[in-house]
């Protein structure tokens, strides 16, 4: 299987990045230049080995770090046999892992002629690479972690953006703003992908007058090579450089602009390296023109666009993400034209012959939609939830005149979450080791893995919780010291940004997108009633909110606004916080570090959510409308529901009185609830049930099976090889 340019080849064709490494350690270099260090608990050990403070300086970037530390601190660790003790085993394992192919996908399928090739408009990976906004990055990341894990053959593709997304600064009266900068990359773990003439690759990519070319920037997450193409590239018209300089830009031909990039010039950039995937997935419409490139290619090599379009579409995966027609990128007729009429005559069709293929039945002058382009273009269609399932089908109905609702070709594969990722390695993931073996890395989706938990006693869980709680508190009272002390922000801002919160009260967690189908302000409806939740002298309740608003979303930043200011007023004690510029970092700190985990979308708006997952493998209870992935993850023991019921009109009265009952009569009474000892031990027996409940079914280690044993072998043509070999 050709996966493109080898990381050992490429590196050899590049000058060393930390040339003042000694040779001894020299593979630290290696290492760092691949995030699979960030979800191998040993391999961070490591490099916290070397400096702990450096460590944290860098904001836990080995790169960044090698680069600063004094050369007396590296030739000091290449010669400390416990040092290299560490050294050599993480990086006997690191060599093994990557230099394999092998794994559960070559075991149960053997080894394919030709990889799977991944799009996605945005990547999570960890917080040293900055390439996403949210939800569909991080699930796009934990996808690529899980399919190195289990040895998928992926080649991803997206963009690297020079300005990144939206860098969060709250005014002191609590309005977002869009900290604007060019991100330094200088210390990013990505390498500039050589020509066989070893200068940088420049691929040109069509449909652009002046033409447009991009470079290629190579991230390895473990086995998975990932492409990013960057358009601000020397030679491109200075309004071509910028097409990759921001991501979700709200302007619609730039954001075409930038669709045409990651698409056709993706699988232009793949062509270029040697890899001829065998099947494509495309992870939302965003990359949905690598499936129209993968047509023109097909006919280019002698077929009819009929059946060009038929073999793109027997070999296509397609997931879509939103519930919201909002969410889907339709542009006008004469744009598309625009850039794509001079592809006709390439393609063996005409105008309309293209055009259909983007027109949505239900709307048919609304212009190019590249969700139901993406439909058609692809047999395998995914929601992410059961329910977003039955709300897709209900959605795109019109795709398929004439099919009942249940017939029609859109399935659902609910999401997961690369568990060593999110779950707390300090301590947590030790725990599991020594009470449920260290086999259930391996067994992660097996329920019966996770029954051991039980044997967890209490106060362990107990104690666990109380730490993690405490390094997330002085976490955020960090941010906000730095905040009054850069900014010199008023008093009442630091204690918003989080200065007194109090590690020893029931806290509940609310972080993700600001934007009013999410209601973040639900909790706020009654503030009387909140005042007295949160003030009560025996059981005090706090509160931590995280997220941004898209720039062009107003009505999510006065959100922000409102809780924020709230947070600045002195009646509510300290107990609500604002924590400025949520990143994957905080992200991490706030799923393992609070009591409760709030979730509260209109329903049926939210198509899975994945941050109550990552909240429950922590032993964090989900307090939850019941939506999205707690329909299928609620059990009645490992958390809290409301908002099942179906309600005539506005439901905002009724919620709000479900979700201060649940606090009132049930939560805050179990939290506290003490034994001599001073464990709620039934509080823990929640915990116990979220981890057992989030763990085996909502891991990628699933969700990544599931892909594979529903789409990709038949994408693959590894079903019919597989059959005829069982005969």
């Amino acid at each position: 299987m050709n996966l493109g340019i080898s990381l050992r080849d490429e590196n050899s064709n590049l000058p060393p990045r930390l040339p003042n490494l000694p040779e001894r350690i020299r593979g630290l270099e290696r290492l760092s230049l691949n995030l699979w260090w960030s979800w191998q608990p040993r391999a961070r050990e490591m490099f916290q080995a070397l400096d702990l403070q450096a460590w944290r300086e860098s904001d836990h970037n080995p790169l960044r770090m090698l680069a600063q530390l004094p050369q007396e601190i590296l030739q000091k660790a290449a010669s400390d046999p416990e040092f290299l003790k560490r050294y050599d085993a993480v990086m006997e394992e690191f060599e093994a892992n990557i230099a394999s192919q092998t794994g559960w996908f070559t075991a149960e399928y053997g080894d394919p002629q030709a990889p799977i090739a991944y799009f996605s408009a945005e990547y999570a990976f960890h917080h040293s690479l900055r390439l996403y906004a949210g939800g569909l990055g991080v699930l796009a990341g934990d996808y690529i972690k899980e399919c190195s894990d289990l040895a998928i053959p992926v080649a991803a593709v997206g963009l690297i953006y020079s300005r990144g997304y939206l860098s969060q600064k709250l005014r002191d009266d609590g309005w977002q703003e869009d900290d604007e900068k060019i991100l330094d990359r200088t210390y990013d773990p990505v390498r500039q992908v050589l020509d066989k003439d070893n200068r940088p690759l420049r691929v040109q990519v069509p449909l652009f007058e002046p033409p447009v070319h991009v470079q290629v920037w190579r991230a390895d997450i473990g086995r998975v090579p990932v492409y990013l193409l960057d358009t601000d590239v020397e030679g491109n018209q200075p309004w071509d450089r910028t097409i990759t300089q921001r991501l979700y830009t709200n302007d619609p031909e730039q954001r075409l602009r930038q669709e045409i990039v990651l698409g056709i010039g993706g699988m232009r950039v793949l062509e270029a390296l040697g890899i001829h995937p065998a099947a494509v997935h495309i992870n939302e419409g965003h990359p949905a023109l690598a499936l129209l490139e993968r047509s023109r290619m097909l006919v280019e090599g002698g077929k009819s666009f009929e059946q060009a379009i038929a073999q793109v579409r027997d070999t296509s995966i397609f997931t879509t993400h939103t519930p919201l027609s909002a969410g889907t990128d339709v542009f006008p007729f004469p744009l598309v034209e625009k850039y794509f009429s001079h592809l006709y005559d390439q393609l063996g069709t005409n105008r309309d012959g293209l055009l259909q293929l983007g027109v949505s039945p239900a709307d048919p002058n609304a212009g190019f939609n590249m969700t139901v382009f993406s439909l058609r273009m692809a047999k395998f269609c995914n929601a992410v939830s059961k329910k977003h399932g039955e709300v897709a089908r209900q959605m795109w109905a019109a795709v398929w005149p004439g099919k009942k609702e249940e017939d029609i070709p859109i399935t659902a594969v609910t999401n997961g979450v690369h568990v060593r990722t999110w779950m707390d390695p300090l301590w947590l993931q030790p725990m599991l080791d020594k009470y449920i073996g260290s086999n259930w890395v391996r067994d992660m989706d097996r329920a019966k893995t996770w029954q051991g938990i039980d044997a967890i006693p209490d106060k362990e869980l107990w104690w666990l919780r109380s730490r993690l709680k405490g390094l997330l508190i002085a976490d955020i009272n960090e941010r906000a010291r730095e905040e009054w002390k850069q900014k010199r922000v008023r008093a009442e801002s630091a204690i918003a940004f989080g200065a007194l919160l109090d590690p020893r009260i029931l806290t509940i967690g609310f972080a993700r997108r600001f934007t009013a189908y999410k209601r973040p302000d639900l909790i706020l409806h009654d503030l009387v009633r909140l005042k007295r939740l949160l003030t009560n002298p025996l059981q005090p309740v706090q509160i931590i909110f995280a997220g941004k608003a898209h720039p062009s979303d107003v009505g999510g930043a006065q959100l922000i606004q409102r809780v924020f200011q709230l947070a600045r007023e002195p009646e509510f004690a300290a107990r609500i916080a604002f924590v400025e510029d949520y990143d994957q970092h905080l992200a991490q700190r706030m799923v393992r570090g609070v009591d409760v985990w709030l979730n509260n979308p209109l329903p049926p708006l939210e198509a899975s959510g994945t941050s109550g997952m990552k909240a429950g493998v922590n032993g964090v209870p989900s307090l939850s409308v019941l939506d999205g992935w707690w329909l299928e993850g609620y059990n009645g023991k490992n958390g809290w529901a409301f908002g099942g019921d179906p309600v005539e009109g506005d439901r905002t009265n009724v919620d709000a009185d479900a979700l201060y009952r649940l606090l009132e009569e049930q939560i805050i009474p179990l939290y506290y609830r003490r034994s001599d000892d001073e464990i709620p031990h039934e509080f823990v027996q929640v915990m116990k049930e979220a981890i057992k409940g989030a763990a085996p079914q909502f891991c990628t280690t699933r969700m990544v099976k599931e892909y594979v044993n529903r789409f990709y072998i038949d994408a693959l043509g590894l079903k019919e090889s597989l059959v005829s070999s069982d005969r």
